[in-house]
């Protein structure tokens, strides 16, 4: 009866927990938005001599967003360890596995995260900042992957689905035979491939928002770790267009994909 009882304290200091660092996300958002906003400004007028006091004063607005950002996700590695939990009894096994390795891998890079900032406070001292940012690149590149996996998945599935329905059959052999000047210069396959696709992404906008969001993001701890170095300009439109649909998600719940 006791253990029981501690049990369903546990639960409920824990659904406490995360509900209550689970407010911050739409703050994050909004700093997040400023922070690649200032980053994409910056860039565009780097060669302006005339702006350098604009371009001075958006550095530092950029630094200060970063900076906030990072005492908003203080919490967070909470937040994903319980979503972990819920995604391992997810029934299909794809899903269950690159959702719930997404998950403890954002908790890891979350627990990076807050050790930087504790760096960046002056609270831990005898730290490798430099070691510390890879680790937590590698942790968000991760679970990006994951995410683009469960997309990946999503999409296949949605794929099959349409393709055996009668109906979308039609419409898809009315749509290779609308033009077949087309046809000869591209490869029918590849012409019913991308007409699946659209029409995918055009019937459930929250996949596409979601791989979309996704692909953004993986620029920027590509960028960080060397993989694939863009330039400035290119992680802060990327940046500025994922907080924008992860807004939009947050505004309108429809468009989250779930799970």
């Amino acid at each position: 009866m006791r253990t029981a009882c501690t049990l369903d304290s546990g639960h409920s200091t824990m659904e406490f927990l995360v509900k209550f660092t689970n407010q911050s996300q739409g703050r994050d958002r909004v700093f997040r938005t400023t922070q690649y906003a200032c980053a994409l400004s910056v860039y565009l007028l780097r060669n302006q001599s005339n702006r350098a006091a604009l371009v001075a004063k958006l550095k530092g607005l950029e630094s200060n967003m970063s900076a906030g950002r990072k005492l908003f996700r203080l919490g967070n590695t909470l937040h994903s360890i319980d979503a972990a939990k819920r995604t391992v009894q997810i029934a299909d096994p794809v899903l269950c596995l690159s959702l719930t390795a997404g998950n403890l891998s954002r908790a890891l890079y979350f627990i990076y995260d807050n050790l930087l900032w504790l760096r960046n406070v002056g609270l831990l001292r005898d730290v490798d900042k430099e070691r510390l940012s890879l680790h937590a690149s590698r942790c968000y590149l991760f679970s990006l992957i994951m995410s683009l996996v469960r997309d990946s998945y999503v999409i296949g599935q949605m794929m099959v689905q349409r393709a055996r329905d009668k109906e979308f059959k039609r419409k898809m052999d009315a749509h290779l035979g609308e033009s077949p000047e087309v046809a000869e210069a591209v490869v029918p396959q590849l012409d019913a491939l991308l007409f699946l696709l659209l029409h995918i992404f055009k019937s459930h906008p929250a996949v596409a928002l979601d791989t979309l969001k996704n692909i953004c993001d993986l620029f920027i701890p590509l960028d960080k770790l060397g993989i694939y170095q863009s330039n400035a300009g290119v992680v802060g439109f990327c940046g500025l267009l994922s907080s924008l649909i992860g807004i939009m998600t947050l505004v309108q719940p429809n468009l989250k994909l779930k799970p």
